[in-house]
This record gives C-alpha cells, sequence and structure tokens, in this order.
C-alpha cells in the first residue's frame, strides 16, 4: 500500500502502436491495481492511422485523439492536461518498457520529484545505431548538467504533476520532451532517483530519426543549458578565444617575426564579448529564479 503518495496517472503517447497497445494497457493496469492507490490509464492517439486509440478504448483506457501527429511531446502535455491524480507516469506505448518495473519506482516517490527507469540493467535492448549517439550526447549532457546522468531521454518515470506544469512553457512538442524534463529538474536541484529497467526490442517500427532527432537534440541540449547554465557555455568560449589569441601574439613574433596585431585585438575582444556575456546571462537568470 502506497497511500502516502497519492495517485497515479498513467499517460501513454502512442503513434500507431496497434501491435502492443492493448497487451500493455492490461499489463500497466494490472501493476497499477496492485499498489492500492487511485490511479488511470490515459492514452494519447497522436493521430494513428492503425486502429491504435480503438484497441486502447476497448482495453478501458481512457482515449483522447488527435486528428493528425503532433508530436511525442505535444501527446505528452495533452495526457498530463486530462490527468486527475497526484503523480504522472510516463511510459512509452512500443511495449519496450516493463510494466513489472512499476513498483520498483513508485518505491521512491516519497522522497524524489521525479523517478526515472535507467535502461542500464545488463541486457537491455537499446538498438545498436542509437548507441554511439546517446553515448556521446550522454557525455554532452553529463557535463552540462554537472553531474553524471544515468539515461538522459528515459521513456518510463514517474514526476509530480505540479512540478511537470510548471515546467509545461518551456518543454519541447516533438521527441526531446524527456530529455528537457531531465536538464531541467537538474538546473532546479531537484530531486531525481534512477531505478535501473530492463529494456526491450520494440514492436513495430521506430519514429526516431537518427540524423534530424539527434541534431535536434544536440540544440536542445545547448538551449537549455543557455538558459538554466549559461557559464558552462562562455566560460569555455572565452577561455578558447583566450587561448587563440595567446597562440597568435605568440607564434607571430616566433615565426613570423611580426606582431598579428589585428588578429589578436579581434580574438581577445571576442573573448571579453563571450565572457561578459555569459556574466550577463548568469545574472538574469538568477534575477527571474
Amino acid at each position: 500500500m502506497h497511500e502516502k503518495i497519492g495517485g497515479i496517472s498513467a499517460i501513454l503517447p502512442a503513434y500507431n502502436e496497434a501491435p502492443c497497445i492493448a497487451e500493455l494497457i492490461r499489463s500497466l493496469d494490472a501493476q497499477l491495481r496492485g499498489l492500492g492507490v487511485p490511479y488511470e490509464i490515459i492514452v494519447v492517439d497522436d493521430g494513428s492511422s492503425d486502429g491504435t486509440g480503438d484497441l486502447a478504448q476497448a482495453a478501458d483506457a481512457r482515449v483522447h485523439r488527435h486528428a493528425a501527429n503532433r508530436g511525442y511531446g505535444a501527446a505528452v502535455k495533452t495526457g498530463v492536461r486530462l490527468a486527475r491524480q497526484e503523480w504522472i507516469l510516463l511510459m512509452d506505448a512500443d511495449g519496450s518498457y516493463p510494466a513489472e518495473a512499476v513498483p520498483d519506482l513508485v518505491s521512491y516517490l516519497e522522497v524524489a520529484d521525479m523517478v526515472v527507469g535507467a535502461r542500464t540493467k545488463p541486457g537491455a535492448k537499446i538498438p545498436r545505431f542509437r548507441q554511439p549517439m546517446k553515448w556521446l550526447l550522454g557525455k554532452v549532457a553529463n557535463y552540462l548538467a554537472g553531474r553524471k546522468i544515468p539515461d538522459l531521454n528515459s521513456g518510463m518515470r514517474l514526476v509530480r504533476r505540479d512540478l511537470f506544469e510548471e515546467a509545461r512553457g518551456l518543454l519541447p512538442d516533438g521527441f526531446s520532451l524527456t530529455t528537457t524534463l531531465t536538464l531541467l529538474f537538474f538546473s532546479e536541484s531537484r530531486y531525481v532517483e534512477y531505478v535501473p529497467i530492463d529494456y526491450h526490442e520494440r514492436a513495430g517500427s521506430s519514429k526516431f530519426r537518427p540524423v534530424r532527432d539527434t541534431w535536434n537534440l544536440t540544440l536542445l541540449l545547448i538551449r537549455t543549458v543557455l538558459l538554466f547554465n549559461p557559464l558552462k557555455i562562455f566560460l569555455p568560449l572565452s577561455a578558447l578565444l583566450l587561448l587563440a589569441a595567446a597562440l597568435v601574439a605568440v607564434l607571430s613574433y616566433t615565426i613570423l617575426e611580426r606582431f598579428l596585431d589585428t588578429t589578436f585585438v579581434v580574438l581577445l575582444l571576442s573573448s571579453m564579448q563571450f565572457l561578459a556575456l555569459g556574466f550577463l546571462a548568469d545574472l538574469i537568470n538568477r534575477r527571474r529564479r
């Protein structure tokens, strides 16, 4: 029994997930029922053309339909807007995340603001073509967040509904909503707990577009940190330009035997401008908080 945590609204954003949606709803319902708290399962049919919404409705989920595909983040936002309970359970509807992991995540809710299912258990079936970019983005995110993030964009997590609503205006409508939510919580010093979970091969075809989605995710990481911790971006750029100015000064004297004063001044002033912009952005950020 987990009466202290209140109820749970499970949000399943779904786009053409007919092969697995009904079984997922049944499995999730069994796990939530065993917790002894109020719960609901909301499926947001994001413009599916394969009958996903009808199958979800037949499995006794609440179903809301988008007339056209609006994106993962937009579907999540719609589901949260419809939710009635204190906690939001986000879960991809492709059958890759195990409903059996829900009780493990719930066990941390009395102390955490968000609990994330980390796909770090041995044997997790993360597609090979995603692994190099996932590793690289993870390294970038760890630097920008200032801590190690076990799973940057896991599609299975429990988050307090009021905190999600506070962040809504900053969350994108696309694939990267979970990444943004993660970085926002760390930037605001929220308590985020990670729980290792299994991860299975998805049913049906992936909606992930490797080149486009990875590029958008990289830009998102930079934008998010510029918004919440701008010195992480501006200080290294300032230092790099200052180093370039010093190298120009030394090499122009030793190799060219003449001082490249224009190049040196341009690099030095650029370094100072980035430093000033960084401190100004940081000041604005602190005043905003």
